[in-house]
């Protein structure tokens, strides 16, 4: 493993421009509350040149049981030989992440709040981490690759799964950890009304749900005036099934990127950081 400085815990991650330039490879692991994949990612292309290695998020999730299930993931990916001794890596985590630390956990164990995410996952791994919100890292990756590449103006990303994750670009400036899922709606939070797994719980149908979410999709586009909306997460590959229901003022996108999102956001934001240090590494 080439010699490089460990990613400090007081820095914040640094997010490339959409329209930045990048080589190399990098590690991209994307945590949720039901599960972590992760795979190496070219990131010039956006595209992952290893198999997504996956397995389920343990349950409960507890620091010491998830970091297993990680590191699992991750020493198969390395067994394959493209994941090379060095190669930084991003990941993409359930929660508000400030100075490195999980500061919520609401799709985790609490014992997750305020532990330092990204040094367990140096230590861990064994290289070069920076961690960031998931929803956030799948925005960095549909606006550097995938529906929201070239758009300017105001970009907001809704992923629709376990929860409801968001991610909001400003002129391809990501403003980090926002949480429009726990925005009030009807009472309680919007995510426990409307994510993915909230309407196979209330076992209802495209329609109602449609109607619903396109409530809340009023409220965020009262408050956010965007440019563009994408929806992403687990529900983005059944636009179809439900997009003749919802109607906003400005565009509505299903995500390009599916499932690979998060860990080629996470990953872009990696190399990144990496080479914001002066790290170098081998191209694998």
């Amino acid at each position: 493993m080439s010699e490089r400085p460990a990613a400090s815990e007081d820095e914040v991650p640094i997010v490339p421009s959409p329209a930045a330039r990048l080589t190399g490879r990098a590690l991209g692991i994307d945590v949720g509350g039901t599960g972590i994949k992760a795979a190496v990612v070219d990131v010039a292309s956006g595209e992952l040149v290893t198999d997504q290695i996956r397995e389920r998020t343990p349950r409960p999730a507890t620091p010491e049981a998830l970091l297993a299930v990680v590191v699992d993931v991750v020493r198969r990916l390395e067994a394959t030989g493209m994941l090379t001794a060095g190669m930084p890596g991003g990941a993409g985590f359930p929660s508000v992440i400030r100075e490195g630390r999980a500061m919520t956990a609401t799709q985790l164990d609490q014992r997750w709040i305020g532990a330092p995410v990204q040094q367990m996952l140096e230590q861990r791994l064994g290289r070069p981490m920076v961690v960031l919100n998931d929803a956030d890292a799948a925005g960095v990756a549909e606006i550097a690759y995938g529906a929201g590449q070239g758009q300017p103006g105001v970009v907001l990303l809704l992923a629709l799964g376990t929860g409801i994750g968001s991610a909001l670009f400003v002129h391809g400036q990501l403003v980090p950890n926002m949480q429009l899922g726990h925005v009030e709606f009807h009472g309680r939070d919007a995510e426990t009304r409307l994510s993915a797994a909230a309407r196979t719980r209330r076992k209802i149908g495209w329609k109602k749900w449609g109607g619903e979410f396109n409530e809340l999709l009023a409220h965020y586009e009262e408050y956010l005036w965007p440019d563009l909306i994408i929806l992403g997460g687990g529900m983005a590959k059944e636009f179809s099934k439900y997009e003749r229901f919802l109607m906003t003022k400005a565009p509505l996108v299903a995500a390009a990127m599916g499932n690979t999102a998060g860990i080629v956001g996470a990953a872009r934001v990696g190399e990144t950081a990496a080479r914001a240090s002066g790290a170098t590494h081998s191209p694998g």
